[in-house]
């Protein structure tokens, strides 16, 4: 799977981060701080690697900043990104199966490293849900997104 990853820090989690998705056979594209020479503002490099999601250059991304919060905002400023901020493993295999994200958003503060490969565990593991409720609510966001429609 080809996944871009962002982090506004070079921080040791962002790094194990990079090293664990490589590990586990996907090809990495790496934005902010984890790429010399580029601009490593949360607002800047989480929008970039959100953007290559949307674009089809990436089928995920994973976008971080010291609490999540602020690279998820930016990400989610991409139309048809659905960024979810996970601070645990249950967290993600539901924005997974209930909200089809596919941009992953961690906090470099708080993310160990047992608990960045339980997330990344869930993450990959759960499936969108087929479920008609969820699928329509997920269609409802992308609606949102193409200013089609409004709450």
């Amino acid at each position: 799977m080809r996944i871009s990853v962002s982090s506004d820090m070079d921080e040791p989690v962002a790094r194990l981060l990079v090293a664990e998705l490589r590990r586990r056979g996907h090809e990495v594209r790496e934005h902010g701080a984890l790429r010399p020479g580029a601009d490593p503002q949360w607002a800047v490099c989480s929008h970039e690697a959100a953007r290559e999601v949307a674009d089809g250059a990436a089928d995920q991304a994973v976008v971080c900043c010291w609490t999540g919060t602020g690279a998820s905002i930016a990400a989610n400023k991409v139309p048809g990104v659905r960024a979810a901020l996970c601070t645990d493993a249950a967290t993600a295999q539901g924005a997974r199966r209930w909200n089809d994200a596919n941009v992953l958003a961690l906090g470099l503060r708080l993310t160990s490293e047992p608990v960045l490969r339980e997330i990344l565990d869930a993450w990959f593991a759960a499936e969108p849900s087929q479920d008609p409720e969820d699928v329509a609510n997920v269609a409802r966001v992308d609606q949102f997104d193409s200013g089609r429609e409004r709450a």
